[in-house]
């Protein structure tokens, strides 16, 4: 059986005010081709199909037309559960009319999928057996079948259970851990040695590298679990929650697929993807990342020779397309009217962080040891427009201020002599 994970849509979210719906549906074209060009049979999404409780209507629509058409009209498997941005009975809302088309949606943890009807056309995705927290799946054209232990987020809110009555970390971690590895432990029995075996789960395992995007799932290291929570007889374990892609066991398998867009400045460098995962019972299992380029790219500009550098990267169309942080070195504050011309030079700039540094040239220093009265003309306009536009005048912009200044002492005269 071949398999797709994915996690971490995060539809409706923001990126410093910018909306990412373009990218998102962009995303969800490139997925759905993926699909039919890698011949994927089963879909596994791993929570945060939203990014709030409360999604705008676009991002429901947007999430109920990506699992109809990767459905493929129920040739193939779709697996979903809620994170813990999703509101879960508004992942599970349309659960009875999606297990029609071979859509699997849980909202909460030990939910009971829907089982198929026993005389369902054996040319469509079948639910053919299934209980709290698991369900059975046969894809038409697959020899074997797949057995998934899916828990939505199984927070202890979700869960129903208070797991720890003490206020320790150390021992209210140990006691979540043990919970949730006992939860899997009690289904692991579903796995046989001629099924597809999967776990899926929105969690925080030890070990795991967080991004400045994941708003936190666990309060200190209380909700985090160890990977040995997961069964040893699971072919793949796929997770979401965190952002990067990486991989925290070989045996079983379990990865994070990441988010298929970067939502923080603290993933800016790093490549997008989904994982395939080919699976046959007795044989080992094989992985192929697949990265993604619908999503614009974050950068970081670090500036440190002010505004005219910024002009010049521009124009060289520096990291065209990407979604911009500047970081703009300047020697003093700059003037409103000017840092409104920088915030227009390009839409493509999300943040604008001044840097302010002090001049450390040997003329900086001598000019500061000298007195106002004692500067010259041309040395105050230096040090005013070092100041408001973080670099120094071009000999085009000096010669300028020169003849203004000549024009201006003509000026004087003549009204002297009047």
């Amino acid at each position: 059986m071949r398999i797709l994970h994915t996690a971490d849509w995060h539809f409706g979210r923001l990126l410093e005010g910018r909306d990412r719906r373009v990218e998102q549906e962009a995303f969800i074209d490139e997925l759905c081709e993926i699909v039919e060009e890698q011949r994927v049979e089963l879909v596994v999404v791993a929570g945060d199909v939203y990014d709030s409780v409360n999604p705008p209507a676009w991002a429901e629509e947007l999430f109920y037309w990506a699992i109809e058409r990767l459905s493929d009209e129920g040739r193939r498997g779709v697996v979903v559960i809620a994170g813990n941005h999703d509101q879960p009975e508004r992942v599970r809302a349309a659960a009875p009319l999606a297990h029609k088309h071979g859509i699997v949606l849980l909202g909460l943890p030990k939910e009971v999928p829907f089982v198929s009807r026993a005389d369902a056309p054996v040319d469509k995705v079948r639910i053919v057996d299934a209980g709290s927290s698991w369900f059975e799946i046969a894809v038409p054209g697959v020899e074997h079948h797949a057995v998934v232990l899916a828990l939505p987020y199984p927070s202890e809110a979700r869960l129903k259970e208070l797991l720890s009555e003490t206020f320790d970390e150390e021992e209210m971690q140990q006691a979540y851990h043990e919970r949730i590895a006992k939860l899997f432990a009690d289904q692991a029995d579903k796995f046989r040695d001629d099924t597809v075996n999967l776990v899926t789960s929105h969690l925080f395992v030890m070990g795991g590298e967080e991004t400045e995007s994941e708003r936190p799932i666990q309060i200190g290291g209380a909700h985090t679990v160890y990977p040995s929570a997961f069964p040893k007889n699971a072919h793949y374990v796929a997770l979401g929650h965190l952002h990067r892609l990486q991989k925290l066991s070989d045996a079983p398998l379990v990865r994070y697929s990441g988010s298929p867009l970067a939502y923080s400045f603290s993933e800016a460098g790093q490549s997008k993807a989904v994982v395939l995962v080919d699976i046959v019972p007795g044989e080992e299992v094989k992985e192929e990342i697949v990265y993604l380029r619908s999503g614009r790219p974050l950068v970081r500009w670090k500036a440190t020779e002010g505004i005219a550098q910024v002009e010049q990267w521009l124009a060289e169309e520096r990291d065209r397309g990407s979604w911009i942080d500047l970081e703009l070195h300047v020697s003093d504050v700059i003037d409103p009217a000017e840092f409104q011309r920088l915030r227009k030079m390009s839409e493509d700039f999300v943040k604008i962080q001044r840097v302010l540094v002090e001049k450390e040239t040997d003329e900086a220093a001598e000019e500061d040891g000298m007195k106002r009265d004692q500067m010259s003309p041309e040395q105050l306009f230096r040090r005013f427009y070092e100041r408001k536009r973080g670099m120094e005048p071009d000999p085009k912009v000096l010669e300028l201020f020169s003849r203004l200044m000549v024009g201006a002492g003509n000026i004087g005269g003549k009204e002297g002599d009047a």
